[in-house]
């Protein structure tokens, strides 16, 4: 008996059927079987299950006489099932890369409950994914498995049967069966989650569900939406059928029941114009025969519950004439607001112009408006640390001021103290460019930090790669860069990319890059404690995995299995993942607790101190990480189209920082075999330092402050100062290999 059965119904899907069945063979936990049924499809459906059930044993195909339905072909897939769980797939969507490894792992975490609860992603046709809003309610915190009642937010969780696996012998025995119809999984789903006596939660996206720009049943328009009051009929039948439920659950169903009726009329494009006032007095009737007298309806949903009870399409016309002319009011008003608010702050900058400058006061921002961070966020601290007469600010979207320092002023971008800071603060410093809008005073400087040795083309350069400069203003980016005075640089390469790439008049100190000097002056202390703060187990290795962006892709790509790659290396490894700052989701989805998403961590300085090797595809991460001098890992699978899409200034691959990985077995076996901490990685990466690393010694925000504000002369940094220091290793780098 396999572990899992996957059903996948198809009926004139023959796009993504190819892509929806891969997902699932293509799984690293192959225990499984697939069930593809062919609802009597007229395209090439049956053909291309026939085809894979060829190519793999696994698949089970089952071609049904006529077209039945979703709900039908459904259950015409559980009469075949034999494993012990059961998943639903639609045939347009597709499983997440290790997603049945996770099911399977919290399946038996949970002590193989009744349902299991994961979650989803919608994805869009312009490369978009947006992860279901209501993840939150899916955390694992607290007992292992429960009851609704338990959790009974879980019924805000949308109400489909392709989010959870079912554990078959419930199903068999609770006699659980589709209806036909549209929304066939309302009556399904009510009663599997409150009939259920364990349920448990996987807090990972497991489905891609596919946003369709056109083909969706239920955004078609039909009278088959009137089927919605069948099956609200099946699931109160239910609850009489099973009284001690009903006690509980019937004023809940009314409420999403009420909800849901009132979302299916006032979705334009679902109900036949002229079906519209017969669909709110089916609802009034339904309303009015199952209503729970005294049950609480939420102040959000009363104008929902008013219109269903009503019933009238006349007053609901009223009522919506009125709402739309309310709306546009209040859109132009706030437009209004918006306008007069904005000339004032320009006003008000105008006349912060004409005051003095400031000598004490510096103002900083990194990366567009988010945290204290990178080089910015390390020279605040030297200019507290050895100019502490300059009081200091940073400009950081709310949502980021956390991490701004206490003794340090917070501004948010766009308000009058932001302006008043921009106008009179002597220095200015970022690691992009401020507000277009900037006028840079005679007395101000501005010190452009940047944020990285540059691997990929840059500036100027981008004018002949397209894809990377996208919608790049040039003449607008050489304005800003004529109003820099002065740029950091970590090293002679860097120097000679930033005055070719950025060409005008600043001055460029070759100091070495600030946010490294935190490396210099770690102790083996701090490394402990910062292990220990991130959950790194005693005699683990930490991998530090942080892949960049890619400018031929709209998404994030996820080309490793990092928990295929943990399972094969073993308990003595665990890897921090961390996206590039450029997308909102992990690298990779959280695994057991060996794979610790570090996204959301603050300083990236802290994670690279508490890893043993950081795994990387192009990021510039790998020259700070280098001043470590501990072993670096490239993975490089799709340098080619890296190159051609956004340019570089190296072939990456010829002068590595240590060994390289050309795919996912490749980068595997480097870490299975120690090559990655070899003498030949050491040799690589000791090249690698001297070229790039030379300037960093752990005192670059010092020589910038001591020059720029206390106007001493200070020594260029040796070039071999940065490369004799030795930094405290972690506790993993002691290890035996495994």
């Amino acid at each position: 008996m396999p572990r899992f059965s996957v059903i996948v119904p198809a009926y004139k899907v023959q796009a993504y059927l190819h892509a929806c069945l891969a997902s699932v063979l293509e799984q690293s936990f192959t225990d499984l079987e697939v069930i593809a049924v062919d609802d009597c499809s007229p395209d090439a459906c049956g053909a291309i299950i026939d085809e894979f059930a060829t190519l793999d044993p696994r698949v089970r195909p089952v071609h049904l006489d006529e077209n039945v339905g979703l709900g039908r072909a459904r259950n015409a897939g559980l009469l075949h099932a034999t494993g012990e769980y059961v998943l639903f797939l639609d045939s347009d969507d597709t499983l997440t890369p290790g997603s049945l490894r996770a099911i399977a792992d919290r399946v038996e975490e949970t002590g193989s409950p009744d349902v299991l609860l994961y979650d989803y992603a919608r994805t869009f046709w312009d490369g978009r994914e947006v992860r279901n809003q209501y993840a939150h309610l899916l955390t694992q915190e607290g007992p292992v498995s429960f009851q609704l009642l338990d959790r009974p937010d879980l019924l805000r969780l949308l109400m489909v049967v392709w989010n959870k696996a079912y554990n078959r012998e419930f199903i068999e025995r609770e006699g659980f069966a589709f209806p036909p119809g549209y929304y066939e999984d309302t009556p399904w789903t009510y009663p599997v989650l409150m009939a259920s006596e364990t349920i448990a939660t996987l807090d990972r996206v497991c489905v891609h569900y596919r946003q369709r720009r056109q083909g969706n049943i239920l955004g078609t328009t039909s009278r088959k939406h009137f089927d919605i009051f069948d099956q609200y009929e099946r699931v109160f039948e239910f609850l009489e059928q099973h009284p001690d439920l009903d006690a509980e659950w019937r004023a809940v169903i009314f409420r999403r029941m009420v909800d849901h009726l009132s979302t299916i009329f006032t979705k334009r494009g679902r109900l036949p114009r002229r079906s519209r006032a017969e669909f709110l007095r089916r609802a009034r009737t339904l309303y009015a025969r199952y209503r729970t007298v005294g049950a609480r309806v939420p102040a959000r949903t009363r104008m929902r519950h008013a219109l269903i009870r009503l019933g009238s399409h006349r007053t609901y016309r009223t009522l919506w004439t009125v709402l739309r002319v309310q709306r546009r009011v209040s859109r132009y008003a706030a437009l209004t607001r918006r306008n007069l608010r904005a000339g004032a702050l320009q006003f008000h900058y105008r006349v912060q112009l004409r005051l003095p400058v400031r000598e004490n006061e510096a103002v900083f921002a990194s990366y567009w408006g988010r945290g204290h961070s990178c080089n910015p966020g390390a020279l605040e601290e030297a200019f507290r640390a050895y100019a502490p007469q300059v009081r200091t600010a940073w400009i950081a979207r709310p949502e980021h001021h956390h991490t701004i320092p206490a003794a340090t002023r917070r501004l948010t971008p766009g308000t009058a103290a932001y302006w008043t800071a921009l106008a009179r603060s002597k220095y200015l410093v970022n690691n992009v460019n401020f507000d277009r809008r900037l006028i840079k005073r005679p007395r101000q400087i501005l010190i452009q930090t940047q944020h990285g040795t540059p691997l990929k083309k840059m500036g100027l350069d981008l004018q002949d790669h397209p894809a990377a400069a996208r919608d790049t203003d040039f003449g607008q980016l050489m304005r800003s860069v004529d109003k820099w005075d002065y740029v950091l640089s970590s090293n002679r390469h860097s120097t000679l990319v930033w005055e070719r790439v950025f060409p005008s008049s600043y001055t460029t100190l070759e100091y070495g890059y600030p946010r490294n000097d935190r490396f210099l002056r770690a102790t083996a202390e701090e490394v402990a404690r910062l292990r220990e703060t991130l959950g790194i187990p005693r005699d683990t290795i930490a991998i530090l995995y942080a892949p960049t962006h890619r400018d031929y892709r709209a998404t994030q790509r996820l080309t490793l299995d990092l928990e295929r790659m943990l399972r094969t290396l073993g308990p003595r490894f665990v890897i921090l993942a961390r996206s590039h700052h450029e997308y909102e989701a992990p690298p990779a989805p959280a695994g057991g607790g060996r794979v610790i998403d570090v996204t959301d961590h603050p300083s990236v300085e802290s994670l690279c101190l508490a890893s043993d090797a950081l795994v990387t595809d192009y990021s510039s991460l790998m020259f700070d990480y280098a001043c470590l001098d501990r072993p670096l890992v490239i993975h490089a699978d799709d340098w080619e189209a890296y190159e051609a899409a956004r340019g570089t200034y190296f072939d990456l691959r010829s002068f590595p920082p240590g060994a390289v990985a050309r795919s996912e077995d490749e980068l595997i076996d480097i870490f299975a075999t120690g090559h990655w901490r070899g003498s030949r990685s050491a040799q690589l990466r000791a090249a690698f330092r001297e070229r790039f690393c030379a300037y960093d010694d752990g005192r670059a925000g010092e020589r910038v402050v001591r020059r720029l504000v206390l106007g001493e002369t200070v020594a260029a940094p040796s070039p071999a100062s940065g490369a004799t220091h030795r930094i405290p290793e972690p506790p993993g780098a002691a290890l035996p290999h495994p």
